[in-house]
This record gives structure tokens, sequence and C-alpha cells, in this order.
């Protein structure tokens, strides 16, 4: 009971991950100034819970407190990958992820009820609920009638995941290729610093969590630049699935590194606004990816991203 008490209140937890994000997203560096104001701004809460998360935050060590100045960034976070599993977990954040886990390895039905969940995780019925809203609202669970719970259909079978890719081979495209595209580019630097970072590292320490981070973001970034909201929130609700348990599992570090560097190309085209290049490289890129073919993979890069060389590239 005492450890429980001292556990940081749940919207406390996901406003620190939340700094983390922006800072990550808006290429803050190291010693980079939080004021309270503009980071309130940011996440779109008020300045009472951004002082309890940056707190957290320095409990931790990845901000510091200068009495001059307020609060500053004391970490690199291209660099620290894994920094924010440093931060506690709420007890309801931890549940979802074992029923998410529990669901990709089908020991949980399509539907579940509250009671079937408290009995099986020997939960209290609000810690329960609280697991359950968080699902409902990163779009993975819908409601059903009483006390009852729908899990979303999710790409986690070979079927699902080819209909997956087919809608994102429908829609990614489009959205850089529709008129009013925007590209963020603080966004895409510090995207770019973290792929290239990970692309140094040895195979054997090759950090899976980082890359799904950085493909998520990648990803999330062109659906975000998209100038129609409904392809970015059909994008952005579809990629949400993409961070459930196992999606990368299977795929060799080899084909990773690979779609990293395959980003970096689309990258570079998006930044030279040569969008209808970047848009048949994504096309490439994500059939590359549906297939995850060893083949496809081991001899080097496909033809269209063969013939288009990065001047800063320093893959093989």
């Amino acid at each position: 009971m005492q450890a429980a008490a001292r556990r940081p209140r749940t919207n406390h937890l996901d406003l620190a991950q939340r700094i983390l994000d922006v800072a990550r997203q808006r290429g803050f560096e190291a010693g980079a100034h939080l004021p309270e104001q503009q980071i309130a701004l940011l996440c779109n809460v008020s300045r009472t819970p951004v002082r309890a998360a940056l707190r957290l935050l320095t409990e931790k060590g990845v901000v510091r407190w200068e009495a001059e100045s307020g609060y500053r960034l004391a970490v690199d976070l291209t660099n620290q990958a894994t920094v924010a599993a440093d931060l506690p977990s709420a007890e309801e954040d931890e549940l979802a992820e074992m029923i998410l886990r529990d669901r990709s390895a089908r020991r949980l039905d399509q539907t579940v009820t509250i009671g079937a969940m408290m009995r099986r995780y020997g939960a209290e019925r609000k810690t329960v609920l609280k697991s359950l809203k968080k699902l409902t609202e990163e779009n993975l669970l819908d409601r059903a009638p009483g006390q009852a719970w729908l899990f979303r259909r999710a790409p986690d079978d070979p079927e699902a995941q080819g209909e997956s890719y087919e809608f994102r081979l429908l829609l990614e495209p489009a959205a850089i290729l529709a008129p009013g595209f925007r590209l963020d580019g603080t966004r895409a630097a510090a995207l770019r610093q973290g792929m290239e970072t990970l692309l140094a590292l040895p195979d054997a320490g090759f950090d899976i969590r980082e890359f799904q981070r950085l493909d998520i973001d990648f990803h999330g970034m062109i659906a975000d630049g998209a100038a129609n909201r409904f392809v970015t929130d059909a994008l952005s609700d579809h990629l949400r699935l993409r961070r459930l348990p196992g999606t990368y599992a299977g795929v060799n570090v080899f084909r990773l590194k690979q779609s990293l560097r395959e980003h970096l190309t689309i990258l570079d085209q998006l930044e030279s606004r040569q969008y209808e290049v970047a848009a048949d490289l994504l096309r490439v890129h994500l059939r590359l990816s549906r297939s995850q073919r060893p083949q496809a993979a081991s001899r080097g890069a496909p033809a269209l991203f063969g013939m288009i060389s990065r001047p800063d590239s320093r893959g093989p």
C-alpha cells in the first residue's frame, strides 16, 4: 500500500510523456528552456499540471531546475531514446498494456467485460474502467451495450496486415500529393537526427522500441501534413494500431535499418518539395514493408531508392 501511495497521478504521467514528445518533435536540445506557460500552451493544459509533470521529469533527471531561469531540458532526447521508460507507470497504464498483450496473443476474446477483466487481472473496478477508457481514447476499443467493450480490428494476422497496408497505400501517398501539404520542418529535423542516431548503432544494440517510435512518428508527420483533416484523422487513428505488441515481430534488423534509410530518402524529397517523387518512394517503401521478405531486403536498396542517392548517406 505504501508503494501505491507514492505512485504519481495518471494525468501527471501522461502529461510528462506528452512534454517529452513535444520536445522531441520541436527539436529541443539539452539545455533548452521549458517555460511553464509555453509548455501549457503546447500541451493545451493549464500551468498547474505542467508544474507537477515538470517536477516528475526533474526527479528522473530528464529536466533540471535553475533558480534564475526555471526548468531546462537536461538530456539529449535523440540520444536517450528510452528516457521515457524510466518514468513510473500508472496502474491503469500497466493494466492497459497487459490487456493489449493478451489480446494480441489471442488470450482475450474480441468482446470483454469489466467483471471478467477484474477477475482475470485481480484489479479493482475503477482501475479496469480507467484502463478500458484509455484504450477507447486511443481508438483501440469501442464501448458496447451494457458492461461490454469491443476490440477494434487490428492488423494482427496476415489478412488484416495486408488490408492495413492497402489502406495506407491508398491514403499516405495521397496525403502528400493533395494540394496544401505542409511539412513540419522542426519535427522533420528532429526525426532525421533520431533516425540517423539509430542507424549508427550496431545490429546487436539496435533499439526496436525506438524504431517503433520513430516509424510511427515519421508516418504520423505525413498524416499531419495533409491539408485534408479527414485524411489526417483516418491515418492518425489507424497508425495508433501500430503500437500494439508484436507489430514488428519477425522483421529482422537489416530490414528495419533499410526502412530507416528509406524514410530518410523520402524525407529528402519532402524537404525539397519533390512531392511526386516522395509519394512514389513512399509507395515502394510501404510495399517492401508489407512483404517483409528477406530476399527483398538482402540485395541492397530497391531499384527506385537506388536511383536516388542521398548526398549524406552513410549506408552501405
